[in-house]
């Protein structure tokens, strides 16, 4: 019996499909963690003490203003650099600081196809719908071998890799638990997402960059809100967990302080202390300001090379 021959354009889809519906689950529990933006970005504000460096980004999380937490999380002298690199494709930082930031520019591309809902849940169905028993045992062995990458290796502070393998620790719990194969859940999950990436205009990461760092931020509002959402639906309310956000000042050393941070993520309480640095009387968190003169001093491609 012969298989019928499938156009390229037909495989792309279904790459393209498979790619987000196996992220779907992965984002479920690997995501923990906008406004009227315009070509030239306001000015970076920053926080008056180290507490408020913390509280203010995680405000801007819980709010879902990724614009508002850029320019808060770098110096405004980075600002001008990181929204070139970001246009030139060179950096797509904030975004990088969540999880699968990489797999984005498929994900926003499968969203945005012309049959995406009624691919995405075909997709579902074939592979994840009823498989309570596989989603939770890939869950737990996800869990495991990210926690097992966090203390081996990567390129982590020593406050970011204590921080995160506890953040990763209490989404692996959640997800062993979480109903991810269940089909009405899926389906409401995908309706959501698509329509917020549609309403967002952003199909692709080239229209991303094309947009701009602050204006492709606010555009991605809604698809952020909606993922918010939707993880609530899975038993995991980001919300809650950045409301019970409890900042403290662990010490202080001239332009240098160490913060103490609690919260409770789907339950489970997670204890981390963040450095933060005081530039020009504002006080910003060290970790995301280090990833952000990374980002901007990342050289431009020369012509002509690969």
């Amino acid at each position: 019996m012969s298989v019928p021959a499938r156009s390229p354009g037909a495989l792309r889809r279904r790459r393209r499909a498979c790619t987000a519906t196996l992220l779907l689950p992965l984002v479920l529990w690997l995501a923990a963690c906008q406004r009227d933006g315009s070509d030239d970005a306001p000015p970076a504000r920053g926080a008056a003490t180290p507490v408020e460096a913390v509280t203010l980004l995680t405000t801007h999380l819980r709010s879902g203003d990724l614009a508002a937490f850029a320019q808060d999380a770098a110096t405004p002298d980075l600002l001008p650099g990181l929204e070139v690199a970001w246009r030139e494709g060179r950096t797509r930082w904030p975004l990088d600081e969540l999880p699968l930031s990489a797999q984005l520019p498929a994900v926003l591309a499968a969203l945005n196809a012309p049959q995406a809902e009624r691919e995405l849940l075909q997709t579902f169905n074939r592979q994840f719908a009823g498989a309570e028993r596989e989603m939770r045992s890939a869950a737990v062995a996800l869990g495991g071998f990210a926690i097992q990458y966090l203390e081996q290796g990567g390129d982590f502070s020593e406050d970011e890799r204590a921080h995160y393998t506890q953040l990763v620790a209490a989404a692996s719990e959640w997800a062993g638990a979480a109903p991810l194969a269940d089909r009405d859940r899926a389906r409401d999950t995908i309706a959501a997402l698509v329509a917020a990436a549609r309403d967002s205009g952003i199909g692709s990461d080239a229209a991303l960059g094309a947009a701009g760092m602050q204006a492709g931020l606010t555009r991605l509002s809604p698809l952020l809100t909606a993922g918010k959402r939707r993880l609530a639906a899975y038993g995991l309310d980001l919300d809650q967990t950045f409301d019970s956000v409890e900042a403290t000042l662990d010490s202080q050393t001239g332009d240098t302080a160490r913060v103490r941070m609690r919260y409770l993520l789907a339950g489970r309480p997670v204890d981390a202390v963040i450095a933060v640095e005081r530039h020009d009387d504002r006080w910003y968190v060290s970790n995301f300001l280090r990833h952000a003169r990374e980002a901007a001093a990342v050289a431009a491609p020369v012509p002509g090379t690969p």
